[in-house]
């Protein structure tokens, strides 16, 4: 009998042990979609493009400035212009999707000839502007306090998405959490931490 009750608050106690485990257990992000409404993938190109299509003074996809080294990010200031494709790899890059709210490295397909590598990164404070500004340079992968400012996410923002910076990398760092918008600066249309987010899609190539 005393056996018997052993094995049977033996077993109780796996069970309620296992249903902890489980309800413990953390929701996936939900996947970020393309403007096809399938799942925005590791490694392939897309466009990132204004998510208002038609209307005053919308500009284009996001491509590199020319004049600067190494070049700046910016939007093309013509409409209907996909700009250069990009490829996004997460923090996880085994998973083979890019989720909401996750770290990932945005890097163009192409490669610029005054730059290291075309990985997007998030410049240190411009002292004429006060503005961060986002241009290229930044290290794929190796996740840590040293690649800060090679990480960002995308966010879901009024039926369509945002970019920001808040990278989750470095549990003991101290960073910036601020969206990504566009600072119209000379005649360019520059991508910066904004107060006023830049609501984007994003198109297969």
């Amino acid at each position: 009998m005393k056996n018997k009750f052993l094995l049977t608050s033996f077993l109780f106690f796996i069970i309620h042990t296992n249903l902890i485990f489980c309800s413990a257990a953390p929701e996936p992000l939900p996947p970020v979609l393309d403007v096809a409404g399938k799942l925005l993938r590791a490694g392939v190109n897309y466009y990132i493009l204004p998510a208002i299509i038609i209307g005053n003074d919308i500009g284009g996809g996001l491509t590199l400035a020319n004049g600067t080294c190494p070049p700046e990010v910016i939007q093309d200031n013509y409409e209907f212009t996909d700009g250069i494709p990009l490829v996004f790899s997460p923090l996880d890059p085994k998973k083979g999707i890019v989720r909401v709210s996750s770290d990932t490295n945005v890097k163009f397909s192409s490669t610029s000839k005054c730059a290291q590598s075309s990985v997007w990164k998030l410049s240190e404070l411009d002292a004429l502007t006060g503005k961060h500004f986002v241009g290229i340079g930044g290290v794929e992968g190796n996740p840590g306090p040293k690649t800060l400012g090679s990480w960002f996410k995308i966010e879901t923002f009024d039926r369509s998405y945002k970019l920001k910076f808040c990278p989750s990398v470095c549990k003991f760092c101290k960073v910036i959490c601020k969206d990504i918008g566009i600072v119209f600066q000379k005649g360019k249309r520059r991508l910066a931490l904004s107060d006023d987010p830049f609501k984007v899609i994003f198109k297969r190539e």
